[in-house]
């Protein structure tokens, strides 16, 4: 028996009106509501087989700013096939993200989302913005280590319309308390210690004795990557092949981040950091209605302790529909990370940091930040 369930988005934003079949016996079980809880990723529509199309350039490219540290940067592990945890193992012989293989078991492309990666390049001075290294510049498909991009990109290519831009801006190992400081973030004082403000130098040091100064300043990573990210929607022609000069919308920001925050300072701040970088980067980009999802850290699952549990519970706040920031509600949403979390024995790795490149992890994390952005451009209509 099968059962179709409707997924319905507005047209005046550009989305599609979709319907999805589920089998009524249990498997791949969509409830009624399709803004839903979140469990393990069994709880969503699947996503068809991308047709091949290209998406028209008659309406402006709908774009998703995608933010963070080395899990956003991309860890999922493709192959091989005989790997457990691998997206090849996962998808080839699990049969899970069957929309990721076509036909012939080759890997499926989108012709209607484009994904760039933008970041610094090595050797350039850390006071330059402008020269950075294209990373990625294609069609949205799986083509070496990935991110939640995948994940995320397949939800927004399937429900728009417009052409979709995965735009992601960032490099590993950098934490919101010191790298990603958004501007207009004040020193603070924390044991003994004053913590860095925006384009503070070096990010700590005691009062009255003297500061050993670095080659970097607070915020330093959040200038760079917005830069980047202007520099690319500046130069549309380049990144998304067939635009007509259409113009853009950014939509949406997606991020996942919080490794090098634990520790005593940042963790007692992240809350506050948190909230003035989403505020900023919509007075950044111009976008104030521009929707903002992101996921908690999730090392170790449920085991997740210390300044991780106060990081996580941080990035829980500041979702809209905790009830904490009115401002944040409808358009602020967290997923939580921590049930996608695979232990190494059922991984490629042991490297916790980087969720033991598990690309079951990426996948989950990908689609629910997908399906969170689409449950907000929901709540507008």
């Amino acid at each position: 028996m099968v059962r179709t369930i409707p997924y319905f988005i507005a047209a005046s934003v550009g989305l599609l009106s979709l319907t999805f079949s589920v089998n009524a016996m249990g498997h791949h079980w969509v409830n009624d509501d399709p803004v839903d809880k979140q469990h393990q990723g069994e709880d969503r529509p699947q996503i068809p087989d991308p047709d091949g199309k290209p998406a028209a350039q008659d309406k402006p490219v709908k774009v998703y700013i995608l933010l963070g540290q080395s899990n956003m940067l991309g860890f999922g592990r493709v192959g091989p096939a005989d790997q457990v945890g691998s997206l090849e193992n996962l998808v080839k012989q699990q049969n899970k993200y069957p929309h990721l293989v076509d036909d012939g078991g080759n890997w499926t492309t989108r012709n209607d989302v484009r994904f760039v990666h933008v970041m610094d390049k090595r050797g350039v001075a850390f006071e330059n913005m402008d020269d950075y290294a294209d990373m990625k510049n294609q069609w949205l498909t799986v083509n070496g280590n990935f991110g939640p991009e995948i994940g995320f990109g397949h939800i927004m290519g399937h429900l728009h319309e417009q052409p979709v831009l995965v735009l992601k801006a960032c490099i590993g190992n950098r934490s919101l308390g010191w790298d990603l400081l958004p501007p207009g973030s004040q020193r603070f004082e924390f044991d003994g210690k004053t913590y860095a403000g925006y384009q503070d130098n070096p990010d700590s040091w005691i009062e009255g004795q003297p500061k050993k100064t670095v080659g970097w300043y607070a915020g330093r990573q959040y200038d760079a990557d917005t830069a980047h990210a202007k520099s690319v929607l500046k130069n549309l022609v380049k990144y998304y092949p067939g635009y007509e000069g259409q113009g853009y919308e950014v939509a949406g920001f997606v991020f996942w981040q919080g490794h090098k925050d634990q520790n005593a300072a940042h963790a007692s701040r992240y809350e506050l950091n948190l909230v003035n970088f989403i505020k900023t980067l919509r007075k950044d980009f111009d976008a104030p209605e521009a929707k903002f999802v992101l996921a908690t850290i999730g090392f170790e699952g449920e085991k997740l302790a210390g300044h991780g549990l106060t990081i996580a519970n941080a990035q829980l706040a500041v979702s809209g529909d905790a009830g904490k920031y009115p401002e944040f509600k409808g358009n602020v949403k967290t997923i939580d990370a921590r049930p996608f979390w695979r232990d190494k024995a059922d991984s490629p790795s042991g490297q916790g940091y980087h969720y033991n490149h598990n690309a079951q992890t990426y996948m989950e994390v990908g689609n629910q930040l997908g399906w969170a952005m689409a449950d907000l451009l929901h709540e507008d209509h």
